[in-house]
C-alpha cells in the first residue's frame, strides 16, 4: 500500500520509517526541507517539499494511488485540512488526524475523520494508572459516544473464577486479559489471577451495571 504522511517530524518521521520497513511505500510532505533529516538514512520513500492540503503537492507526493493518509504536522488546522482534502476530493478511506485539542478531536471524530488526540490520550494513560478502577477515563470511546473499552484490575472477589461469568449479552464482554505485561483474548474457561487487567467492551448505559458486577463478585 502506498501511504502519504503529511509532517516530517518526531511523529512523522518514525510513522515513515515503520511503514517502510512493513513493506509499504511512503512520500512524506512537508513544509521545511529540514525536517527531512529525521528520516532514516536508508529511507527510500518520496520526499515532497510543500503543504498536505495543497492538491499539486498531493499529486506529487502519489495522493491518486495512495491508500492512507496520516496528517500529523504540529498544527490542528492544517491536519484536519489535510485529512479533510484526503478524504473529500480523493476519496481516501484510511485517514487520520493528529490532533492536539482533545474538543476538536471529538467533533471531527464524529465527522468521520479518525484522530489521535495526543494530549488526551497521554493524560488518560497517567490518570488510568493513579486513579481507582470506576474512576478512570475510557481506554476507548467510539465516535457516537455510545460504545466504550475500558480496562480494570481484576477485583480480589473474581481471582481464581471463571471470567465468563462477568459477561452479559447486549451490555459487556470482557475481550481480552493482560497478565504478566502481556495481553491476550481470552476463552470460555479463562480463570481470573491476581494481577489481571481486564480488556471489556460496554455498552455506556451498562457501566454502572459492570462496575457493581466487578465490585460482588461472581454469583454463586
Amino acid at each position: 500500500m502506498h501511504v502519504v504522511v503529511v509532517g516530517c517530524g518526531r511523529v512523522g518521521s518514525e510513522l515513515a520509517g515503520s511503514l517502510e520497513k512493513s513493506g509499504h511505500s511512503v512520500a512524506v510532505i512537508d513544509k521545511n526541507p529540514s525536517a527531512f533529516r529525521r528520516l532514516s538514512k536508508a529511507f527510500a520513500g518520496q520526499k515532497v517539499v510543500g503543504f498536505g492540503f495543497d492538491r499539486d503537492h498531493l499529486m506529487e507526493a502519489g495522493i491518486e494511488r495512495a491508500g492512507a493518509v496520516a496528517a500529523v504536522t504540529s498544527g490542528d488546522n492544517s491536519n484536519i485540512l489535510s485529512a479533510r482534502i484526503a478524504r473529500e476530493n480523493f476519496g481516501i478511506d484510511r485517514v487520520v488526524a493528529r490532533i492536539y485539542d482533545p474538543r476538536r478531536a471529538l467533533i471531527y471524530e464524529r465527522l468521520g475523520i479518525p484522530t489521535v488526540a495526543t494530549v488526551k490520550w497521554t493524560t488518560d494513560q497517567v490518570l488510568r494508572r493513579l486513579l481507582p478502577s470506576g474512576e478512570a477515563p475510557h481506554e476507548w470511546l467510539d465516535p457516537s459516544g455510545k460504545v466504550s473499552l475500558v480496562e480494570y484490575a481484576i477485583p480480589t472477589k473474581w481471582c481464581g473464577k471463571k471470567l465468563a461469568g462477568l459477561n452479559e449479552v447486549g451490555s459487556f464482554w470482557l475481550t481480552a486479559v493482560t497478565r504478566f505485561g502481556a495481553a491476550e483474548v481470552v476463552g470460555v474457561d479463562a480463570v481470573g489471577q491476581e494481577g489481571d487487567t481486564l480488556h471489556i467492551v460496554v455498552d455506556i448505559n451498562a457501566l454502572d451495571t459492570l462496575r457493581e458486577r466487578l465490585e460482588q463478585g461472581p454469583e454463586h
